[in-house]
């Protein structure tokens, strides 16, 4: 089977391959899955790059051990493990399957039954493929931490990505003014989706603005942490689920300090994969909320698009479909 991997840390083009490999034999509670479609996420940029250096600590010390890439999927069961009781052969299933295994930039993967759920019929493979990690890092730190409530008003720093574009229509079926903060190219797609505005963050900080927010959603985290309360009103609240290691590590330090001398809260988003995401998918059927694909691409397109990830140019989320 063609897989896609990463043999050294570095710039994608030079150590992201395409490779042949065999097709693997599913173990006693794994499903074998030929993958439809596939996304790019912030794992497969950093683990190419080596960076932050955690990664390093987490999947090899001077080069990735196995340097498996992506973790997203939709796709059909082809065979069964003896101890799986979900799924028959032939379902369609989609998933994040991080929390048991990388390596769905490939053909074919093995993963635990746990990873995956059923794919609704009205969900394209695309669709599918699409929403898993994004959509539920927008539900959680929305609705789980963020307590949405009514007609708040909320920042998307990041607007323009795959958590930003699902994370503004989960906002806007609470009837919220969401403001998005991205590139200048990005914010007329952003427009229109219905940002109520919009900030081109290479002109404008959104942190000494002087406008409050009831709620921030950080994809970024790329500001100092106290710079944040500026930023919010009263009982407001800070969510960021990605960015910068250092940043992060601000967050998690000055998030139990605050409380005590301020009503505001700064909070990490530790991400439960595909929970919630069966509610995301029921939004997705009703037409409440859709998927913004930036593509999709063939797999063939991988290195590129892994750069283009990285260069923070996509719009909404980067699809590459593998078994059309």
């Amino acid at each position: 089977m063609k897989a896609i991997i990463c043999e050294a840390y570095g710039p994608p083009e030079k150590v992201v391959k395409i490779t042949e490999r065999p097709t693997p034999s599913p173990k006693d509670n794994e499903v074998l899955i030929k993958i439809n479609a596939t996304a790019v996420n912030d794992y497969d940029w950093s683990l190419a790059l080596g960076k932050p250096y955690l990664i390093r600590l987490m999947f090899g010390l001077l080069k990735p051990k196995q340097g498996l890439l992506g973790m997203e999927l939709s796709g059909t069961i082809v065979a069964l493990g003896a101890k799986t009781a979900k799924f028959k052969i032939g379902d369609a299933v989609m998933g994040d399957t991080s929390e048991y295994g990388f390596g769905t930039f490939s053909e074919y993967i093995s993963i635990n039954e746990k990873a995956v759920i059923p794919k609704p019929q009205a969900l394209s493979f695309e669709e599918a493929a699409a929403i898993p990690h994004a959509s539920c890092l927008a539900l959680q730190a929305l609705r789980d931490i963020g307590q949405i409530k009514e007609g708040q008003k909320i920042l998307i720093n990041g607007g323009g990505g795959g958590v930003g574009t699902i994370g503004l229509q989960l906002a806007k079926l609470y009837n919220c003014e969401v403001t998005g903060v991205d590139s200048q190219e990005k914010l007329a797609m952003m427009t229109s989706l219905g940002y109520d505005h919009v900030i081109d963050y290479k002109k404008v900080n959104f942190t000494k603005a002087g406008e409050t927010y009831n709620l921030i959603l950080d994809c970024k985290t790329n500001k100092a942490a106290l710079s944040y309360l500026k930023a919010l009103k009263p009982n407001g609240k800070y969510v960021t689920i990605g960015g910068k290691l250092s940043g992060l590590l601000q967050i998690l330090l000055w998030g139990k300090i605050i409380p005590l001398f301020s009503s505001k809260k700064l909070k990490v988003l530790a991400l439960k994969s595909n929970f919630g995401l069966e509610y995301i998918c029921e939004l997705l059927e009703q037409g409440k909320i859709k998927c913004q694909i930036d593509g999709p691409y063939p797999l063939e397109d991988a290195v590129r698009l892994i750069q283009y990830f990285g260069d923070g140019k996509h719009k909404g989320k980067i699809v590459m479909n593998i078994n059309p």
